[in-house]
């Protein structure tokens, strides 16, 4: 291939001579032609236009590959982005299952412990006041003020004459903060 500079002068002189015969032109196109041509040795077409068609394509042909070659790593990548994509969707939507199952599984729990809560009311509502009150009692002060809470107002007037009076206080001091 020949050189750059070369190749631009050889491309000046071409068209700087009127077209002549096709051997004047392949002279031309050589080193030796060229040479002569800066020397003023005649009116020679220093580059074929056929020579430089080539060249022109070639250099387009290059081109074409850098280009097909781009597009080939871009398909490449876009191919591994929807590989990727498609497993993050896939791992969402297992975790967004696995969500589901534990929220399922919490609000049961809660449904369980809501209804042993409502049993024991109930359980407390038929004793007599006095052994619901001995009862509670035993039982931890904040777990007392949510069955309280819970109680239906004339079961806890009831039970408060048997209930040690801090706790009753208390129960009484939140209900009027409203907490």
């Amino acid at each position: 291939m020949l050189r750059p500079r070369f190749l631009a002068i050889a491309i000046i002189v071409a068209c700087l001579l009127p077209a002549s015969s096709p051997n004047k032109l392949i002279l031309a196109a050589t080193p030796e032609g060229i040479a002569s041509q800066k020397e003023g040795g005649g009116n020679e077409q220093p580059l074929s236009a056929s020579r430089a068609a080539r060249e022109e394509k070639a250099i387009q042909d290059a081109r074409r590959q850098q280009l097909a070659e781009r597009e080939a790593a871009l398909a490449a990548k876009e191919q591994e982005l929807k590989k990727l994509g498609a497993k993050l969707d896939s791992q969402i939507k297992s975790l967004d299952d696995s969500k589901k199952r534990l929220d399922d599984s919490l609000k049961a729990q809660k449904k369980q412990r809501d209804e042993k809560q409502k049993k024991m009311i109930g359980l407390f509502k038929k004793m007599r006041p006095e052994q619901a009150g001995q009862l509670m009692d035993k039982l931890e002060e904040e777990r007392v003020i949510s069955l309280l809470n819970q109680m239906d107002t004339k079961t806890v007037v009831k039970l408060i004459p048997f209930l040690k009076q801090p706790r009753v206080l208390k129960w009484i001091e939140e209900n009027l903060k409203g907490t």
